[in-house]
Parts: C-alpha cells; structure tokens; sequence
C-alpha cells in the first residue's frame, strides 16, 4: 500500500557516505521534530534525474530553508558510493543529502517501487517529492511518469 498524506513514514534506514566512512541514518534520526523535503528519483545518472529533478532542489536548497525546511534529502534505490559520487558531480553538497535505499527496504515500505524493464531497472523508486513533518507526511506528490517530474520538483514544492 503506498504511503498517504497524514501517515508516519515507516522506520527504515539508509546510508550515506561521508568522510569518516559510511553512516547508516535512520528515519527517525532524519524526520524527528524537523520538516523535510524528501524526494525519491528511479536512479543517479539517470537522465531526468540528473537534468532537472536533482539540480531544482540544488539550486532551490536556500529557498526551501528560507520557507521552513531543516533538511533536504535525496532518495534513491543506489549503493552509498554512487549517490555519493552523483551528489559531488551535481554539486549537492552541503545543500541535499544524498541517502542511498541500498536494498530497497524504504522505498519497498512506503509503496512506491517500480520496475523500468525499458531502461534496464528493477526495484528502482517511483519519482515522488514530500513534505514530512515530524515524520508524518503532510504531502506527497508521484508522478504519473518517471519521465515528468514537475509535480515532484523543488519549484512546485515552493509553489504550494
């Protein structure tokens, strides 16, 4: 069952790189008495991820804090290596975190896995944006296409 506006995001945990090795971050250390802006992509590197989706919330980071958000985070079905290596590339930073879904795990919980035989990807995330309060969520939005990604975008999460 995909997650809703109004529910608290499961308990899961990802990983992500840093200078002093590989961190496991939990959801609750993430979402606890802080608003969020979390966002999934179907994989780094890949073309609308790497074009737009990623790069509005990099370049949007100050606006988002300025309107109330603590943290910014970037989820994807990848190891901690590649979403590390994505993130320098695109420039995130101190501005996104880039938490990689190792296994699945979270994505799995929240209802959002999408298989993309197409583009040689199985397990891979829907493409999706919420606002998670607290660790409820007050918003989400998926697309209907991996291919689209303005419902999901930085500027429409500054939008509304």
């Amino acid at each position: 069952m995909t997650i809703q506006q109004g529910d608290r995001v499961p308990s899961a945990s990802f990983k992500q790189l840093t200078p002093a090795g590989i961190l496991d971050i939990s959801t609750d250390a993430l979402l606890k008495g802080r608003k969020v802006a979390l966002f999934g992509v179907p994989g780094a590197y890949t073309p609308v991820c790497s074009a737009s989706h990623l790069p509005g919330y990099i370049d949007n980071a100050a606006k988002l804090r300025a309107a109330g958000f603590d943290a910014i985070a970037c989820v994807s079905v990848n190891d901690p290596f590649v979403m590390d290596a994505w993130g320098k590339a695109t420039g995130a930073d101190d501005k996104v975190m880039m938490l990689a879904d190792a296994d699945g795990a979270f994505t799995k919980a929240i209802g959002l896995v999408i298989d993309l035989p197409a583009f040689g990807l199985s397990g891979r995330s829907e493409r999706y944006s919420m606002v998670v309060e607290d660790g409820v969520v007050t918003r989400l939005d998926v697309e209907k296409s991996v291919l689209d990604h303005d419902g999901s975008s930085a500027a429409c999460m500054l939008r509304n």
